[in-house]
């Protein structure tokens, strides 16, 4: 490939299979200059040593304004959203994102999270009750949106009836992070949930709850450890990332399934393996094609590539996580896999801090589609599911199944 390569990484139809343009940079150029769609070049990484060096390296960072890397001109966003994705968790550096991390981590951890098992459950019975004599269904629609979407709602105390607005927002916004120009179009979105968190906030220091967000905006009021713009963006986050890894896992992890009937076999016969599944499942084709954006705030040598300071460096997850350097046939899905460190969660200090309740909701979503749709199947050629746009997600529009 050239020195400096456009791909497409915004397209559907390069979404729809990224893996060989991939494991040719991976193969002949894993530290690789591309240009995104405003023109900006940037670094990207498709080797998993390399990948596992950018997401843990403290010289790869967060804040480039902080450390005086203007290398690019930000997308003009409104002022307090351009400040809210400025403070957003995924977008800080220690000091401010220990401690923001810290005020989240003990609602996430994994003894905690098992405790929504049950309610977890009861709604992924009941959105299968709603469908189950129609015998079809958009899998997307009608199962893998709606369940985590209300799971981490009713964690936050977020009422119920907002969810559709929700998916609104979220999709606008999920599919323009990571794309300058679709970032900047996406701006009246932005505005527009920037504004309704501000009011929910203010109605939940009103009326306190027993929910997350009431228990942040306590940490808010009582020491200091939060201001109103870090608490907005903390809820911002929560209610995209919380529930747009789960929805893409979900449609991923099936469509890998029906694509691999003998893997679908295996976990009907052998359901103790959805654990082994889902990390399979996130490794074979994760919900996030990439991370988010880190900076150099020094020169950096990589694969053999100088990274001069300011340079702007994205990690193909997808792509690390069919290194066959570090995975035995890397293109083979195997729902058996125990040697699987996958980084389809990150790794370092920005590594999911979700990751437990998407993998809890991972199994039990799939797991009982198994067991009380045992017949489902695709309700059309592969080639039709159309997947959606943006360059950091990796999610189908879609997924229609008769059963």
């Amino acid at each position: 490939m050239s020195e400096t390569t456009e791909l497409y990484l915004t397209s559907p139809a390069f979404k729809a299979n990224p893996f060989p343009a991939f494991a040719l940079l991976r193969a002949d150029d894993p530290v690789h200059q591309i240009n995104l769609s405003d023109g900006q070049r940037v670094w990207l990484i498709t080797r998993y040593q390399d990948a596992d060096i950018v997401l843990r390296d403290e010289r790869f960072v967060k804040e480039r304004l902080k450390h005086g890397l203007l290398s690019w001109e930000q997308p003009h966003l409104p002022g307090p959203v351009g400040k809210l994705m400025n403070q957003i968790l995924l977008n800080i550096d220690p000091p401010d994102h220990t401690r923001l991390r810290q005020l989240l981590t003990l609602s996430f951890t994994p003894r905690l999270v098992e405790q929504w098992r049950g309610r977890i459950q009861e709604i992924t019975d009941e959105l299968i009750d709603a469908i189950e004599g129609q015998g079809v269904m958009d899998l997307i629609d009608q199962f893998a949106f709606p369940l985590p979407i209300r799971v981490i709602s009713e964690m936050l105390g977020v009422p119920a009836k907002d969810s559709a607005q929700f998916r609104t927002w979220s999709n606008v916004i999920a599919e323009a992070i990571g794309d300058p120009l679709a970032l900047q179009q996406a701006g009246d979105q932005f505005q527009a949930f920037h504004t309704y968190l501000l009011a929910l906030i203010e109605e939940k220091r009103q009326k306190p709850e027993d929910s997350l967000l009431s228990r942040l905006i306590q940490a808010e009021t009582e020491g200091d450890r939060l201001s109103l713009g870090e608490l907005v963006s903390m809820v911002f986050l929560l209610l995209i990332a919380g529930h747009e890894t789960t929805v893409n896992l979900i449609g991923n992890g099936m469509l890998a399934l029906l694509e691999h009937p003998d893997q679908m076999t295996l976990l009907k016969q052998n359901p103790a393996l959805i654990k082994t599944a889902i990390e399979e499942f996130l490794r074979y084709r994760g919900s996030l094609m990439l991370s988010t954006p880190r900076w150099a705030s020094a020169d950096v040598l990589l694969g053999g590539k100088l990274i001069r300071r300011g340079d702007q460096v994205l990690v193909a997850l997808v792509a690390a996580n069919r290194d066959g350097e570090t995975f035995t046939e890397p293109d083979t899905l195997d729902i058996t896999r125990q040697e699987n460190r996958h980084l389809a969660f990150g790794k370092g200090i920005h590594y999911c801090l979700g990751a437990p309740l998407a993998r809890l909701e991972g199994q039990i979503a799939l797991g009982t589609l198994l067991r009380r749709l045992p017949h489902l199947r695709l309700e059309s050629d592969r080639e039709a599911l159309v997947w959606r746009p943006g360059s950091m997600i990796l999610g189908l529009r879609h997924l229609p199944v008769v059963f």
